[in-house]
């Protein structure tokens, strides 16, 4: 007897009241419908463009244009605008168009399922980098006005941003209008005051000569050194984009005006972002002319209180301008940070624990991260730590571009972006491998493994490598990697279809058939149903995947032994020590590079820092071994006990099948058996009527017989004898 199939229960979801109310949850995780896109374009176009105030573009420019000089900054800061731009203009146009945000989008377009976890991973670290390091320009400009230790400013900069995000683009969308103006007017008055009162600072600017390259002119490999700091902005798309899904359906009557927001507040964003860098760059030589220290020099709050000392004086005036201009404009961006970070945590951990407790817990969580760098000292690590971040950045979105603007047209991948988990596979080679290959190379490029020449050049090696291995690896595979299953296209775009286990309502973007119920299902339940495991596809999981990978490189023999106990072991352990050497890393380059003061007094030997950092790092790696296989045996203690599971429901519903089999049987043969004796009931009733027709004529004729014969002693006649005979 095959075994049964395993019924899935049809239980209603009920999420709670974090995750069903749409207000403060946006859509987390889902396609935004259009009934939700309720703003004009030019509300959602001003709400993505409030992102443009964030001061780490000035931090960035004064940055680059103090180490490597104005020349090379200058040149670096317009190429990466035009990298950001080439890029963030098609990335743009398909999220708008389809309704999806950064993680969304990246699932449709070249990286599966599982594979755009690691996506979201790079996506969530730019948000609480970032974060942190504008809610760390804020706390250095509230510590100007309270007297407070900078701990708190830091804990009271990042802990306002988390009532003004809870509630999404609604309250998001307010906020950015009523700032702009108040934003857009104090930007604009230093710059205007100096234009007119000392031109003449704005003319020197281009002898700045850097503190690395020690000399004003051109030079390559300080451009490609200053290039690599301001190309992890490249990310800052992902941003927009997540504002831009609410744009209206785009059609006849708002053609012009659709385009208009999608590229003003989608790649258009660096246009005046590198104003910004350059603004920084000059702010920077002006707080340098007033004799303030190089390494405060690139902090906005010193630049702006420079700015606005040309506009006041060395009055009070000028820190309350300073102070007021940075709070206005850290608020708006850490609002975007923030819930951009909510966006991409909330995607993270419900792929990977079928869980979803709602964005405003990730929202926190986010948060809570900033904080740590801060309190580490992340500003004063800034040139360091984007420029290992712009490596993997740019390697990501090269491969996502790749894919919107080759593959797709050229047919290797399916025109519109499917992300829901019904029709994908888990891990697609085409984006994650161009990513991993472009990332692999740049980031032991940038570490100098592969020489000093190229290690100015690394970003643009990841971007190359990007976009070259994605569309010779969509040649390669045939595209079959992109869809598990073709997607079911029954439904019109935009009809309303009831989940069958929230039970809630939803547009058929956000839907999908579900074998398992056998019934409609939208994507955030798909997303969180763990008891299914994709029985709607085949060979569509990452073990399954990798199998089949091993099978078709490895000799039969050799794949047949593989035990893949100790390749899950492996890839544990491995992103286990991997996270440590990170964490330690930024430890020692902390305690023993950005802050070297901390060794003044009492000088170490060489290599005496090193060899505790060592230690250290090996007893941990001791502990992730052990970790590493308790968390491998539970799997596989959780997977058997599922497993057991499954068989034993398999057991009772053939059992079920089996007595429905029998009942049926049983239940045909009372018919049977009622129908023989309605038939023989038929026949006897037959028999009867016509066995008792005849006697009932003889007994009335008998009885009539009776009825003429004569009374008692008449004499009898012949005939009557004869009768009675």
């Amino acid at each position: 007897m095959s075994s049964a199939p395993q019924k899935i229960l049809r239980i209603r979801r009920d999420y709670n009241a974090w995750v069903a109310n749409e207000t403060l949850e946006d859509y987390a995780l889902r396609y935004t419908p259009r009934s939700f896109r309720k703003w004009s374009e030019f509300r959602v176009a001003n709400t993505a463009f409030g992102a443009v105030s964030f001061l780490a573009l000035e931090a960035i420019g004064g940055t680059i244009a103090l180490n490597y000089g104005f020349a090379n900054a200058l040149w670096a800061i317009l190429a990466v605008g035009l990298v950001t731009f080439l890029t963030g203009l098609p990335i743009s146009v398909y999220a708008a168009r389809h309704g999806v945000d950064m993680d969304l989008l990246t699932r449709g377009a070249g990286f599966g399922y599982l594979g755009s976890t690691i996506t979201s991973l790079v996506y969530a670290g730019f948000t609480f980098i970032f974060f942190a390091l504008e809610a760390a320009i804020m706390a250095l400009a509230l510590q100007m006005v309270v007297d407070l230790p900078l701990v708190w400013c830091y804990a009271i900069s990042a802990v306002v941003v988390i009532p003004l995000v809870t509630h999404g683009i609604t309250l998001i969308s307010r906020l950015q209008a009523w700032t702009q103006p108040v934003w857009l007017a104090l930007l604009a008055l230093p710059f205007l005051f100096i234009a007119f009162r000392n031109p003449q600072a704005l003319a020197s600017l281009s002898g700045l000569s850097g503190s690395v390259s020690g000399s004003s002119g051109f030079d390559p490999l300080m451009f490609g050194a200053a290039a690599t700091v301001a190309i992890a902005l490249v990310v800052q798309i992902g941003e927009q984009v997540d504002y831009l899904r609410f744009l209206p359906e785009r059609n006849a009557g708002n053609r012009w005006r659709w385009w208009t927001a999608v590229i003003v507040a989608g790649p258009g964003w660096v246009v005046p972002g590198m104003l910004k860098m350059l603004a920084g760059a000059f702010l920077a030589f002006l707080a340098l002319g007033q004799g303030v220290a190089a390494e405060k020099a690139i902090q906005p709050t010193e630049m702006y209180l420079a700015g606005f000392q040309q506009v006041f004086g060395g009055s009070a005036w000028a820190v309350a301008a300073t102070v007021v201009f940075v709070i206005v404009s850290q608020v708006k961006i850490n609002v975007t940070n923030a819930y951009a970070g909510s966006l991409a945590w909330s995607n993270f951990f419900a792929r990977l624990t079928h869980s979803h407790p709602g964005r405003v817990v990730w929202l926190v969580f986010n948060v809570i991260i900033a904080v740590l760098l801060m309190t580490l000292g992340v500003f004063g690590a800034l040139e360091r730590v984007l420029g290992l971040y712009s490596n993997v950045a740019i390697a990501w979105v090269g491969a996502l571009v790749a894919d919107l603007v080759i593959n797709k047209p050229l047919g290797w991948s399916p025109k519109g972006i499917e992300f829901k988990r019904a029709y994908l596979h888990d891990l697609n080679p085409v984006g994650l491998g161009a990513t991993l290959l472009g990332a692999g190379v740049a980031v032991p490029a940038h570490a100098g493994l592969l020489g000093q020449v190229l290690v100015p050049w690394a970003p643009f090696i990841a971007l190359a490598l990007a976009l070259v291995a994605a569309p010779a690896i969509a040649w390669w595979t045939k595209g079959r990697y992109y869809l598990a299953r073709e997607p079911h296209k029954h439904w019109r775009p935009g009809q309303l279809v009831a989940c069958s286990v929230c039970e809630n309502t939803f547009e058929a973007e956000d839907m999908a058939t579900c074998p398992a119920y056998d019934a409609p299902i939208c994507s955030l339940c798909c997303t969180l149903e763990s008891r299914c495991h994709d029985r709607c596809k085949t060979r569509s999981r990452a073990a399954e995947q990798v199998s089949d990978v091993l099978s078709s490189v490895l000799p039969a023999k050799m794949s047949r032994r593989i035990n893949f106990r100790v390749g899950h072991y492996l890839v544990v352990f491995l992103s286990l020590a991997a996270l440590l050497a990170f964490v330690l890393g930024v430890v020692y380059y902390q305690e023993g590079v950005v802050r070297p003061e901390l060794l003044a007094d009492h000088p170490l030997p060489p290599g005496a820092l090193e060899g505790p950092f060592v230690k250290v790092y090996a007893l941990l790696l001791l502990a992730a071994a052990v970790c590493a296989w308790w968390v491998v045996l539970a799997s596989e203690s959780w997977r058997m006990a599922q497993d057991d599971s499954n068989r034993q429901n398999q057991l009772l519903q053939q059992e079920i099948d089996a007595h429905r089999r029998t009942d049926a049987a049983l239940q045909q043969a009372k018919e049977l058996a009622e129908a023989a004796n309605q038939a023989k009931t038929r026949y006897v009733a037959g028999m009867t009527h016509e066995l008792r027709t005849p006697l009932n004529s003889i007994m009335g004729y008998v009885q009539i017989l009776l009825k003429d014969e004569p009374p008692v002693g008449a004499r009898r006649g012949p005939l009557t004898t004869i009768q009675r005979s």
